[in-house]
């Protein structure tokens, strides 16, 4: 069995079991022994009564509901309930008879005999009582351990597609940069040696430094430069870089890779025969708790206009939804030749 198995495997422990029927015969000692001021009757009664109690409690909790009313046997359940409380009434009537008292129902003003409708009637009440009690603690306890297993389930399920979704960014950032390199390749460029080292100093951080599900955003800049550079090496420094950051990143924590896929698409969209492809990325840290990052690059009409398409925005949309739900802000415009994107995420 897996630890998520054993997390979600929960059931109510024997002791709890022992400590709420220990408490709740205390409590009916008490109760009775000062109703009665006779505390010596209400031991033996008690001592007599709640093992019936426990027994009709446990074969509703454990039998009659299963059976029938999870299966929608509502007429098998009322006839097997009143079957149940006929015998407890019998055996429970017979105990305090032979144990306890000659006095049928103590409680009542005038004497009562065996089989009488109103003492049926209360023992019945008395029973039903206790099994409405105890099924209803039984129930909201199993609510709750079914909402954490769901709660358990459905965080397990994010985290899987979130490990899923990033290793997805590996083969497609290794792949576009693949081919960069095999175009400098073709062209026989002196460039090639630079695009290997970097590209072997991004291989790193991916493979290695990016294991957990936070990282650090200056480590993340730093990734989205390499990038960049390795891009310039490419087309032969056509690219015009602006990059602004404002307020103390230091110690600022991000999703791993999540900033790349727009940047990579500047060049997917952006790059044309001859103009310079202009860049303008700034990260912004607003209030101590949200990160706004901006970026704005030049726009080739020429490609197509759909930036939502591709794996790395696809990607990167649902991990934004996994992450953090409602909670962030993301638009993009094209808009005289420029593309325009926003985004905005609560940080740690």
């Amino acid at each position: 069995m897996s630890l998520f198995e054993k997390k979600i495997d929960r059931a109510i422990p024997i002791r709890y079991h022992v400590i709420f029927w220990l408490g709740y015969f205390l409590f009916n000692f008490v109760r009775w022994g000062s109703y009665f001021d006779n505390y010596w009757y209400s031991l033996k009664s008690n001592l007599v009564e709640f093992p019936i109690h426990i027994v009709i409690v446990y074969i509703n909790v454990y039998y009659l509901i299963p059976k029938f009313i999870l299966r929608k046997k509502y007429k098998h359940y009322i006839l097997s309930l009143i079957v149940l409380l006929i015998l407890v009434y019998l055996i429970r009537t017979g105990l305090n008879y032979l144990l306890v008292t000659k006095d049928i129902w103590p409680e009542a003003t005038d004497p009562v005999k065996f089989m009488e409708l109103n003492h049926i009637i209360a023992v019945i009440l008395g029973e039903l009582y206790v099994i409405g009690f105890v099924t209803a603690i039984k129930l909201v306890v199993d609510w709750s351990i079914e909402k954490q297993k769901n709660e358990d389930l459905a965080k397990l399920q994010m985290s899987t597609e979130l490990k899923y979704l990033r290793t997805q960014i590996k083969p497609h950032f290794f792949f576009n940069t693949l081919n960069n390199l095999y175009a400098l390749t073709l062209s026989k460029s002196n460039k090639a040696p630079q695009l290997v080292i970097k590209l072997s100093d991004m291989m790193q951080y991916i493979l290695y430094e990016v294991k957990s599900s936070n990282v650090n955003l200056l480590k993340e800049i730093n990734h989205i430069n390499n990038y960049i550079d390795i891009e310039c090496l490419r087309f032969n420094d056509r690219i015009d870089l602006e990059m602004d950051i404002t307020g103390d990143i230091e110690h600022v924590l991000v999703p791993p890779l999540l900033f790349l896929s727009f940047v990579e698409n500047c060049f997917k969209h952006g790059m044309n025969e001859t103009d310079n492809l202009k860049i303008k990325i700034s990260f912004n840290i607003a209030n101590k708790d949200t990160l706004e990052f901006t970026l704005i690059n030049s726009f080739n009409p020429t490609t197509p206009h759909d930036l939502s398409k591709g794996i790395g925005n696809k990607n990167a949309q649902r991990r934004l939804n996994l992450l953090f739900s409602n909670r962030y802000l993301l638009e993009s415009k094209i808009e005289n030749k420029t593309y325009k994107l926003f985004l905005k995420i609560p940080i740690r």
